[in-house]
């Protein structure tokens, strides 16, 4: 139990975490979908092909594109892309690293999806099994007035009268299998030395310094949306609050029966939730504000600089108590 906390806690540490989870989920699902799929080839010359191939195919476009839905950084890298520059510029290497980043999890359920299918060979056997040639099994049943296409495209229907208990049907399907699964294991094998290749020579010319400077920004910009998304859930609670308060006039937000409270202890609970709503909407008041605003965002995003906010001007807030002893002090 407590391992699987610290996985959960790990996949909810960051947005790229939590795609790296959303990722391995859709691979575990393609691999449980597959299992429970109930393949039966139609056995008929023209179909066969096209329909084990759809199988094999079309389910990891499926996959791919859902990848590519659940990720967060497609978002962010088609919001980067399409933005105007306005006081920040653009840097394609931040595009680039998001775009790899998408492809590679979108790219990994489709992938086991294909090397399932393959190691599996039932896929593979519904397809080619039309390609072998015949003259190479002993075997081979009585083919009286059955076309020879016709009788390897019922290869993989174990249940056909013509093949029931059939040593012939045995050697082709183990044939044409054992290719199925070379083709599995040697595209499993290059991927996995592909990896290991970039993991050691990439490093090598790669300037290390650029690299970390495109993955934090990378960082920033999915942090910087996720931030700005929390701090309009924070605007719209308040304005929308501000609106109803001003619908009902009369109205109190605390109606839950609760102790009582001395109106001195009241009263500075009430000033200092007035503080905070009246600091979150930032002087906003209206619609046409508020649209002006989010169409700045969008438009004229703020520079990479802070030191202007550095050097603010911080007000003093001081409380006394009514022997003039400070009992609170923010500077």
């Amino acid at each position: 139990m407590e391992r699987l906390k610290l996985v959960l806690q790990y996949f909810q540490s960051n947005s790229e975490s939590i795609s790296n989870g959303i990722c391995i989920v859709l691979a575990l699902v393609s691999v449980k979908l597959y299992t429970s799929f109930d393949f039966n080839c139609p056995c008929i010359p023209q179909y066969n092909k096209l329909y084990a191939l759809g199988v094999m195919f079309v389910p990891p476009l499926i996959f791919f594109f859902l990848g590519i839905l659940v990720n967060r950084h497609t978002g962010v890298m088609m919001e980067e892309c399409l933005r105007p520059i306005g006081k920040r510029s653009k840097n394609p290497a931040i595009v680039k690293y998001m775009f790899t980043a998408m492809m590679q999890r979108a790219l990994l359920a489709p992938m086991v999806w294909i090397l399932v299918t393959l190691l599996d060979g039932k896929i593979f056997i519904c397809a080619f099994s039309m390609s072998v040639d015949p003259k190479h099994f002993s075997g081979m049943p009585n083919t009286t007035g059955l076309d020879l296409l016709k009788l390897m495209a019922k290869v993989p229907c174990k249940e056909d009268m013509i093949f029931r208990n059939s040593t012939f049907r045995k050697a082709v399907s183990r044939y044409v299998r054992c290719y199925s699964q070379a083709i599995g294991w040697s595209i499993l094998l290059l991927l996995i030395l592909l990896g290991a290749l970039g993991r050691l020579i990439k490093p090598c010319f790669d300037d290390h310094a650029t690299n970390l400077q495109t993955r934090y920004w990378s960082n920033y910009l999915d942090i910087e949306q996720k931030l700005f998304d929390e701090t309009c859930v924070l605007h719209c609670r308040d304005f929308a609050r501000k609106c109803v308060v001003q619908f009902f006039e009369g109205m109190r937000e605390d109606t839950v029966l609760r102790l009582p409270l001395s109106p001195e202890v009241r009263y500075n609970r009430e000033e200092d939730m007035v503080d905070q709503e009246e600091e979150r909407l930032h002087g906003i008041t209206k619609q046409e504000q508020m649209d002006q605003l989010l169409e700045t965002w969008f438009k004229c995003k703020p520079e990479l600089d802070i030191t202007k906010m550095a050097y603010r001007p911080r007000v003093c807030v001081t409380w006394e108590d009514h022997n003039g002893k400070t009992i609170y002090s923010d500077v």
